[in-house]
C-alpha cells in the first residue's frame, strides 16, 4: 500500500521519465542515460539522477548495472510499475511513436525490424475542429455546413456535438441533429466553411443519447464451417475464451467494431477459410446495425 502511494504521489513529468526507464530496460535490454537525455532534454546528471531515485525510491530490485554492457539491466525480479509489461502495450508504442521513436537510442534497434502501415490521414481543418471541441465541452448547439452523398453540394445542418470518436480509419463527432431529429455520425472531414457556435445551450446531450449510453456486445466466434483444428487457431488469433471474443462497446459504435474486424453483416463469404470469424448475436445488434 505505501508503495502504490508514492507511485501515484509521482509528478507526471518524472512519471513519464520512469515509464521510458522500464520501457527501455525491459523491452531492450540495456538503459543508460543517454536515453533519458534524448528523449527529454535534460542533462546527464539529471538523467542519472532519475534513475537513481527511481531505483532507491521506487524500484530497488528491478535494475542492476552491467559493467560489461555499460548500462542498466533488468533484473529476475524485475516488476514494472509504471508501464504495462504485455507485447501489446508494448507493440501499441511502437506504433504510436513510430516517426521519432528512431531517433532515441536503444529504442532504434526495434524500429529497424518494425514497419507500422501508414493510413493516409483524412484532413481535418483546426477552424472547424475548434468549435466542434467548445461546442462538445459547453453543451453548445453550432450551426454549420456538411456534405454528403445525398447532399454533395452541402447544405446547412444545426447539430449538437457531444463526443469525438476515432474508428481507427477517420474522425467523427457524435451529435444531436435538428434536421433528422436524431442523434447521428459527421465526419469531421465533411464539414465545409467554418462552423458557427449558438449562444444557447442544447438539452440534447451524451446522457439523452441511446446509443451512446446503451452498452452492448459484440460476440464474436470462428466460422463454424472451419475444422476443429482450424477453430483453433482462429480462437488463439483472437486471444478468445471459450471459443468466444465479447467486445464490450456503446450501440452507436457496433457497427465500427465489425469495420474492425473486416466483417460485413450483410454478407458471408463462400470461403470459410476467408470468412474465418462471424458474429453470432446479430439478431440482437440489428438496431444498432440498420438504425
Amino acid at each position: 500500500m505505501k508503495r502504490k502511494q508514492s507511485i501515484e504521489s509521482v509528478r507526471w513529468d518524472l512519471a513519464l521519465r520512469y515509464r521510458l526507464i522500464e520501457t527501455v530496460a525491459w523491452w531492450e535490454g540495456r538503459l543508460t542515460t543517454g536515453h533519458l537525455i534524448q528523449s527529454f532534454g535534460i542533462s546527464r546528471q539529471q538523467a542519472s539522477k532519475d534513475i537513481n531515485t527511481y531505483i532507491s525510491e521506487h524500484a530497488p530490485k528491478n535494475l542492476t548495472y552491467d559493467k560489461h554492457l555499460k548500462g542498466y539491466v533488468p533484473s529476475k525480479q524485475f516488476k514494472p510499475l509504471f508501464i504495462d509489461d504485455s507485447a501489446s502495450a508494448y507493440l501499441h508504442l511502437l506504433n504510436q511513436n513510430h516517426e521519432r521513436a528512431p531517433h532515441i537510442e536503444g529504442l532504434a534497434l526495434a524500429y529497424a525490424h518494425t514497419e507500422v502501415l501508414a493510413v493516409p490521414d483524412r484532413t481535418v481543418r483546426p477552424e472547424v475542429l475548434r468549435p466542434l471541441l467548445k461546442a462538445c465541452r459547453e453543451g453548445l448547439r453550432l450551426e454549420c455546413e456538411y456534405v454528403s452523398f445525398t447532399t454533395p453540394d452541402g447544405e446547412t445542418r444545426l447539430i449538437a456535438p457531444h463526443t469525438l470518436v476515432y474508428t481507427g480509419m477517420r474522425w467523427h463527432v457524435r451529435a444531436y441533429c435538428e434536421k433528422n431529429r436524431d442523434y447521428r455520425d459527421f465526419v469531421l472531414s465533411r464539414f465545409r466553411g467554418i462552423p458557427e457556435l449558438m449562444d444557447d445551450r442544447t438539452e440534447y446531450g451524451r446522457e439523452n443519447d441511446p446509443g451512446w449510453y446503451t452498452l452492448v456486445q459484440v460476440i464474436i466466434e470462428p466460422d463454424s464451417r472451419l475444422k476443429p483444428e482450424q477453430r483453433a487457431i482462429i480462437e488463439a488469433d483472437y486471444g478468445m475464451q471459450d471459443g468466444q471474443l465479447r467486445i464490450e462497446t456503446r450501440g452507436a459504435l457496433v457497427q465500427y467494431a465489425l469495420q474492425r474486424f473486416q466483417i460485413d453483416p450483410t454478407k458471408v463469404h463462400t470461403k470459410a477459410t476467408a470468412q474465418q470469424i462471424v458474429v453470432v448475436n446479430l439478431d440482437e445488434l440489428g438496431a444498432w446495425l440498420y438504425h
